[in-house]
């Protein structure tokens, strides 16, 4: 079961932006999220908003990159009412859900309606995620023919007891295939691994690490598995037939990722991700600093000028929304001035750059002085002549939550 949508103000029907949104929307970047909501399967530990072919109707996979186009357009007409600056899309990223699962077709024309209504900056990136059974080296090299430059892999683990327990169905044999097919068509790589599993063993995770980076991606995330309320493995571990994650195991399987990655040349530069210079994700880094993007799709988030909104989560009432000319926000929100300090802080102290000092507060700066005794903050970058930062040491980074606290308490 997907999250429910925040709690917000009404989103007007025709989508538009209060006249202030123009002001806040200075920045020159700019991005595009395009949500496709559908998977072949439902994996027992996910609660994004996804939905199976059975669930939905074989009608909203087919109409699906047309409803895309109809949002598009809807957005374009918004942000030029808004006033909005004129800005190329910087990154375009295809999340999910399986992308991969709608046909190479029609991936590319949603790619090319963006380009078209927007145009693309230089070297801008475009990300499509994929689970590697949904994909062949010709689509691989037909997406890359069609713009996109890089691809997201969910391998989340090489051990097929694991992936069992997680409901995933790829063979674990085929990502090394994946991964040689998409070099092969030009396109970068990133794998994503989870860890923590109930059964898995540090031997497993080890395993599952050095499989990752044996394949030589450029990048790499690794997320703790969090069992959420409402999904099949919650259920699981509510009746005793799984054990909750052991979060005192899933810190070492940190460490371990975190060391294995340094020695392979690739650095974190968010608390999750590892990357070769050069090849962070540029969209998600987007996210982490707080720029703009508009959010296509069910369920999929936007944020343009301090204005942040969410659409409706199933794919019917989004895309009937679009066929009646309507917007499909289902609620959005101002962020008082406060609520953006909080949140700056809580994403950008998340990166190897660091939280400038000077977002902080008078009292929450006396706190950095704890956080360095305690040996969660780097003191080098706290006492540093040029743009002193908050920046987390690794111990810091596998208690991020305590940091955030105490340079947030007095907001």
């Amino acid at each position: 079961m997907a999250p429910a949508l925040p709690d917000g103000d009404p989103a007007p029907d025709d989508g538009a932006l209060p006249p202030h949104v123009a002001d806040g929307a200075s920045q020159p970047v700019f991005g595009v999220y395009v949500h496709v909501p559908f998977c072949a399967t439902r994996c027992g530990y996910c609660d994004f908003n996804t939905y199976t072919v059975d669930q939905t109707g074989s009608a909203s996979l087919a109409g699906y990159a047309r409803s895309v186009a109809q949002e598009v357009e809807l957005a374009a007409r918004v942000l030029t009412d808004a006033q909005v600056p004129a800005r190329q899309v910087a990154t375009v990223f295809f999340g999910g859900g399986t992308p991969t699962l709608l046909p190479v077709g029609d991936l590319a024309a949603v790619l090319d309606t963006v380009r078209s209504t927007w145009g693309l900056a230089p070297n801008a990136e475009v990300t499509v995620e994929a689970n590697p059974d949904t994909v062949t080296a010709q689509s691989l090299a037909a997406l890359a023919a069609a713009g996109f430059t890089r691809v997201s892999f969910g391998m989340q683990s090489a051990v097929p007891h694991v992936l069992a327990t997680l409901g995933r169905s790829h063979d674990p044999d085929q990502v090394p295939r994946v991964v040689r097919w998409a070099r092969e068509a030009g396109l970068r790589c990133s794998v994503d691994l989870v860890y923590g599993t109930p059964g898995e063993s540090l031997k497993d995770w080890a395993c599952s690490v050095a499989a990752a980076l044996d394949m030589g991606v450029e990048h790499l995330s690794a997320y703790a598995l969090t069992v959420e309320p409402g999904t099949a493995m919650g259920g699981q571990v509510q009746r005793g037939a799984l054990p909750a994650p052991d979060v005192d195991l899933q810190a070492q399987m940190y460490e371990i990722v975190d060391d294995a990655a340094s020695a392979a040349g690739l650095h974190w530069y968010e608390i999750s991700s590892w990357s070769t210079p050069g090849d962070e994700c540029r969209h998600n880094l987007g996210y982490w600093h707080g720029e703009d993007w508009w959010g296509i799709g069910p369920g999929a988030h936007s944020h343009v000028g301090g204005v942040r909104w969410w659409n409706a989560k199933h794919p019917r009432t989004w895309a009937d929304a679009l066929a009646h000319g309507r917007s499909p926000a289902a609620g959005r929100e101002t962020l008082r001035p406060d609520q953006g300090v909080a949140e700056r802080i809580m994403l950008e102290v998340r990166l190897r750059d660091g939280l400038p000092l000077t977002v902080l507060s008078p009292a929450a700066r006396q706190a950095v002085a704890g956080l360095i005794a305690d040996g969660l903050a780097e003191p080098s970058a706290a006492l540093r002549r040029q743009s002193p930062a908050v920046v987390l040491t690794r111990t810091g980074r596998l208690l991020a939550d305590r940091v955030v606290r105490a340079l947030t308490f007095d907001l």
